[in-house]
């Protein structure tokens, strides 16, 4: 599993450094308050500068999002999973009953003279 997050970081990493090296020239916007990103090829995407930030936010605390939701999903899981097997371990040492207590006769008002 280590082996796959490497790899995915790896990859992300050098499809970042590639998106920055096309992105790194600043071009001249054709829209005043518009941002050119060159996409892939010739492609152009001309987009306003919060809108770029925003997204960028986004895909950093999406996946951390998803990521802690799926880790606290587990956890859950593994958490009522123990309660069960600890519930079926105590279980039976509850369902014995101690045995009755037994009735002594007690002397009775009436059987003084």
């Amino acid at each position: 599993m280590q082996l796959l997050k490497t790899i995915f970081w790896v990859v992300l990493a050098v499809a970042l450094a590639l998106f920055t090296k096309a992105n790194w020239e600043a071009a001249t916007p054709v829209i005043p308050g518009r941002v050119a990103v060159k996409l892939w090829g010739d492609a152009v995407m001309e987009t306003r500068l919060p809108v770029l930030i925003l997204s960028a936010f986004l895909l950093g605390l999406v996946p951390t999002w998803a990521w802690g939701k799926v880790v606290k999903w587990q956890l859950r899981r593994k958490l009522t999973s123990a309660e069960r097997a600890l519930e079926s371990m105590v279980a039976p040492s509850r369902s014995v009953e101690p045995a009755a207590p037994t009735q002594t006769a007690l002397p009775t008002s009436t059987d003084t003279p």
